[in-house]
């Protein structure tokens, strides 16, 4: 294990670059030792212990051997598992979210985003709380209640008191049926006191991705602008939860360092913030590096394929079953079709990925963060979904019930979660179809509803959804949870 340094930063005792080297030492050595990789299958496979599911995970080193694992029959068995665990933990459903992007002004001279402080030429915004409101609405009328907002790193332009003013904002706005039940906040790293702020703003989770582990790289990376500070990013996590933030969002960016450390990287993070504050991350996100204004994915040498890809997706299932993961337009629909068969819990559909984007007409191009490679309409996403029997939810009623940090993982880690969101993933579901579904969507989701409805494991939570979702047909009532 490492040998910690204790005139080293808090991130890199948690981050060791040490410990990393050494497990992927380990894992190289392993990687074709079939009695450890059989022992490490069946450790990470979940167990029925009575009305429960037990799934103890696997540690960044473990994990990491299965990584490097080169025997065919050995990976299937990974994917296997991997989809056990997450039909164990969150069944066949798919929680539905889009991104808002606020500001693309940024102080930041990070290389592999467009949004730069160098580009001159990309084509710079900043919404107004009224232009919120237009683009909130567009959202609302595709059937989004779940949004994650996204803004860049510019003190002037993008202070705390604006994101602050743009949640109050969406959460203010009910147009229709429509109605956003929870804002997810993705910002630079800030203080705790911000944090705080944010947690009285009644944000859902924290998100902010790492980019990369590797510390040389980070700081190569990020030449300049606040960012650059390693360790002030690395440790943001920690501020966080200290500031009252119970539900974190973890991820890097694949294709700026190699793929094998940014992997044991991030289990390790999450490891530190289950070991510290007893809650691991509630979402791990996947993101590759992909084109866009300015910036070309052929010049950074660590892209990995779609094959590596959907292995890393599933070994992070086995590591952390108890989280959601989460894939973004980013990738394909063919890729999204395979991630979600080993592991993603949550996808966006819809999104635009610029500043203004779901008020125009078309995608706007000039001032995207990435290139959207999956464009189908949210109604296209719910009915593929439906089509390949996962359950499409737009469920938000954890975090409206308070059930969140410590109580969600508790009620997750013993597989008991899919009393409260299988039924609110039906009725959500039904709010979708009778407020903006197609016709032909509507014929394949009620169809879905009436099966699924039977697979609520107690019975009068069953009765009361039965009801709730007739409800919903013949009224103008929404938002029924548990």
């Amino acid at each position: 294990m490492a040998i910690y340094n204790p005139k080293s930063s808090v991130a890199e005792e948690f981050i060791n670059n040490e410990e990393i080297l050494e497990t992927l030492a380990y894992a190289e050595e392993n990687k074709n030792n079939i009695e450890l990789i059989d022992a490490l299958l069946e450790k990470a496979r979940p167990k029925k212990v009575g009305n429960e599911v037990r799934c103890s995970g696997l540690t960044h080193r473990e994990a990491s051997v299965l990584l490097a694992c080169e025997i065919p029959e050995k990976i299937e068995e990974i994917y296997k598992i991997a989809e056990e665990i997450k039909l164990a933990f969150y069944g066949n459903r798919i929680v539905m979210f889009a991104p808002l992007y606020l500001s693309n002004y940024c102080v930041n001279g990070c290389v592999y985003c467009p949004y730069h402080y160098c580009n001159k030429h990309i084509a710079r915004k900043k919404l107004s709380q009224e232009e919120i409101e237009k683009e909130v609405i567009a959202l609302q009328d595709m059937g989004h209640k779940r949004l994650a907002i996204e803004a860049g790193e510019d003190p002037q332009n993008n202070p705390i008191e604006y994101i602050l003013d743009s949640i109050k904002t969406i959460y203010g706005i009910h147009h229709k049926n429509g109605a956003i039940r929870r804002v997810n906040v993705n910002i630079a790293a800030t203080t705790v006191e911000n944090y705080r702020k944010l947690k009285e703003a009644e944000i859902g989770t924290y998100i902010l991705f790492q980019e990369t582990y590797h510390k040389e790289s980070y700081l190569a990376l990020h030449p300049t602008g606040p960012k650059h500070n390693y360790e002030y990013h690395t440790e943001a996590m920690d501020r966080a939860m200290e500031g009252g933030i119970d539900d974190v969002g973890l991820g890097v960016l694949f294709g700026l360092e190699l793929y094998k450390y940014e992997f044991a990287g991030l289990l390790m993070h999450a490891e530190h913030l289950e070991s510290k504050f007893g809650v691991g991350p509630h979402t791990i996100s996947v993101p590759r590096l992909k084109r866009a204004d300015d910036i070309d994915p052929d010049q950074f040498d660590n892209g990995i394929d779609d094959e590596t890809f959907l292995k890393i997706i599933a070994c992070i299932r086995l590591a952390v079953p108890y989280t959601g993961m989460i894939i973004s337009t980013r990738e394909t629909q063919e890729v999204r079709e395979k991630a979600l068969k080993v592991g993603i819990s949550q996808i966006s559909g819809a999104s635009r990925t610029s500043v203004g984007g779901y008020t125009e007409e078309e995608r706007p191009h000039d001032s995207e963060q990435f290139d959207v490679s999956d464009q189908r309409t949210l109604d296209e996403v719910v009915k593929w979904l439906m089509e390949m029997d996962h359950l499409p939810s737009f469920c938000t009623a954890c975090y409206c019930e308070g059930r969140t940090g410590d109580r969600f993982m508790s009620l997750c880690k013993s597989g008991q979660i899919l009393n409260c969101c299988h039924p609110n993933a039906l009725m959500t579901l039904t709010e979708f179809l009778m407020d903006y579904a197609t016709e032909e969507t509507k014929k394949v989701g009620f169809e879905m509803i009436e099966r699924e409805i039977e697979k609520v494991p107690n019975e009068k939570a069953r009765e009361i959804a039965k009801k709730n979702i007739e409800d919903i047909k013949t009224s103008n009532r929404r938002n029924f949870r548990f």
